[in-house]
C-alpha cells in the first residue's frame, strides 16, 4: 500500500543542493541498465514517429494526397496508439515492465519499416495505424520501469530524464532526414527514412541481454492476487484518480497538439515568417524542449508534481498568446522564440511519469498510467482537428487560443487529484 512522506524545506534544499546527476548515480548498477533502455527505446519510438511528418511533403508528392489524407496519417497514429498504450499497460502488469517493453519497441519498428514497402495510400494508412500501437505503449512501459527502481527523492529529474529522450530522438530524425534527402531523390528518400526505423532491432537485443523489473516491483506483482485490467482501474478507490488523470492528460495534450500542429502554421500562412520549419527553427525549438524536458524533471522534484504542471500550463498559454501577436514579417524574433516554445510544451510532461506512477498501487501501475496517458492523447488529438473547424470563423490566431483551454483544462483536473511528492511506491 502507497504512503506519502511528509513534505518538508529539508526535502527542497536537498533537492536544489545535489549535483546535477546524483539521481542517476543514486539508480544504481541496475538501475542504470533501466534508465538505458527506456530512454533508448523512447528515443527511438520519437525518431520513428517524426520519420513521417519529416517525409510529408515526400509522401504526399508520391501518392498525391490532399490535406486531408495527409493529416489522417498523424491523426489515425495519434488514436491508435491510445489502444496501444492501454494494452501495453495491461501487458506491463501481467508478464512484467522489461517483456512489455520490448513487446512495444518491436511493434512499432516492423511497422514503421513496413511503412517504407506501402504501394499505396491505403496500406500507409494501415501500416501507420499499427506502428501507432507500439507508439503509445513505450513510454508508459518504459516510465514505469524507471519509476519503480527510483527513489521518492530522486524521481521526478529521473523520468525527466527519460522525458528528455523525446527531444533526442527528435533531433536524430531532423540529421537522418537532412542527409538522407540531400543524397537521394525524394521518391526514394521517404522510404529510406522509414527503413532506418529498423534500429530499435538493436535496442531489443541490449535489453534483453541487460535489462530486468525491479525486484521489489517483480515480488509485488507475483505476489498480488490482482492483475492489471480496465476493471481495476475503475474500482472503489481508484476511479475518482482515473477519471481526473485522464482529464489531466487530456489537456495538457490537447495545448500540446493544438500548438505543435497550428502554430507553425500560423506563422507561415498569417505572419509570413519563412524562417519556420527551417534547420535553425528546429534547432531552436529541439534544444528548447530538451532542457525543459530536464528542468521540468528538477522543478517536479523541487516544486511538487501539481505545481509543477500549473506553472509550465501556465507559461504554455502565455506562449500561445505570444505567437498569435508576433509583428507580420519578424523573423529574427519567431526564429528565438523557438526556445521557449519548446521549453515550456515539453516542460510541463517531465512530471507525467513519476505523478502518473505514484497514483496508483504496483498491481495496477502500468495499466492506470498506459490508460490515463494514452486516454488523454486520443481526447487531445482532436484539439488541432476542432481548431481547424474554428479557424475558418475566427482565423487562426483566434482559433489558436482554444489550445489554452486545454491547459486550463488540465489546472482544473489538477483539484481532483494527491499531491504525491515524496510518496514511495511500495
Amino acid at each position: 500500500m502507497s504512503t506519502t512522506r511528509t513534505e518538508s524545506d529539508t526535502t527542497s534544499r536537498e533537492a536544489g543542493g545535489e549535483r546535477p546527476f546524483a539521481w542517476l548515480r543514486a539508480l544504481g548498477p541496475r538501475g542504470r541498465r533501466a534508465f538505458a533502455g527506456a530512454f533508448g527505446g523512447y528515443a527511438l519510438d520519437s525518431y520513428d514517429f517524426f520519420t513521417l511528418p519529416l517525409s510529408m511533403v515526400a509522401v504526399a508528392a508520391y501518392f498525391g494526397l490532399d490535406s486531408g489524407q495527409t493529416g489522417l496519417l498523424t491523426t489515425v497514429t495519434l488514436v491508435v496508439s491510445a489502444v496501444g498504450g492501454a494494452l501495453a499497460g495491461i501487458l506491463a502488469d501481467r508478464i512484467g515492465r522489461v517483456r512489455a517493453l520490448m513487446a512495444t519497441v518491436v511493434t512499432y519498428a516492423v511497422f514503421t519499416v513496413a511503412c517504407g514497402f506501402a504501394p499505396n495510400y491505403e496500406t500507409l494508412l494501415v501500416f501507420r495505424a499499427l506502428q501507432g500501437l507500439g507508439f503509445g505503449g513505450e513510454w508508459a512501459v518504459g516510465a514505469i520501469l524507471v519509476a519503480e527502481y527510483a527513489s521518492a527523492r530522486h524521481r521526478g529529474r529521473t523520468l525527466g530524464g527519460v522525458q528528455s529522450a523525446w527531444a533526442a530522438g527528435w533531433a536524430l530524425a531532423v540529421v537522418v532526414y537532412t542527409l538522407v534527402f540531400h543524397f537521394l531523390d525524394a521518391d526514394t528518400a521517404w522510404r529510406v527514412m522509414f527503413w532506418t526505423g529498423a534500429l530499435p532491432a538493436l535496442l531489443v537485443v541490449y535489453v534483453r541481454r541487460n535489462v530486468e523489473d525491479a525486484p521489489e516491483a517483480a515480488r509485488v506483482r507475483r505476489e498480488s492476487a490482482e492483475r492489471g485490467s480496465f476493471t481495476g482501474i475503475f474500482r472503489s478507490g481508484l476511479a475518482r484518480t482515473t477519471l481526473f488523470a485522464v482529464l489531466l492528460s487530456t489537456g495538457v495534450q490537447g495545448g500540446y497538439y493544438t500548438l505543435a500542429t497550428w502554430v507553425p502554421t500560423y506563422l507561415k500562412t498569417e505572419r509570413g515568417l519563412t524562417v519556420v520549419g527551417t534547420g535553425g527553427y528546429l534547432a531552436f525549438l529541439i534544444s528548447g524542449a530538451f532542457l525543459g524536458y530536464l528542468t521540468g524533471g528538477y522543478l517536479t522534484d523541487r516544486l511538487g508534481r501539481k505545481r509543477n504542471i500549473v506553472l509550465f500550463a501556465v507559461l504554455s498559454a502565455v506562449c500561445i498568446v505570444a505567437y498569435t501577436n508576433i509583428p507580420a514579417g519578424a523573423n529574427g524574433l519567431v526564429l528565438v522564440l523557438g526556445f521557449p516554445l519548446g521549453f515550456c510544451m515539453s516542460a510541463i510532461f517531465s512530471g507525467f511519469g513519476s505523478f502518473l506512477a505514484e497514483l496508483y498501487p504496483t498491481a495496477v501501475r502500468g495499466t492506470g498510467q498506459g490508460f490515463t496517458y494514452n486516454t488523454g492523447r486520443a481526447v487531445g488529438a482532436f484539439f488541432p482537428t476542432l481548431v481547424g473547424f474554428l479557424a475558418d470563423g475566427w482565423g487562426v490566431g483566434g482559433a489558436l487560443v482554444f489550445g489554452a483551454v486545454g491547459y486550463g483544462i488540465a489546472v482544473v483536473a489538477l483539484l481532483g487529484l494527491p499531491e504525491t511528492r515524496g510518496r514511495e511506491l511500495w
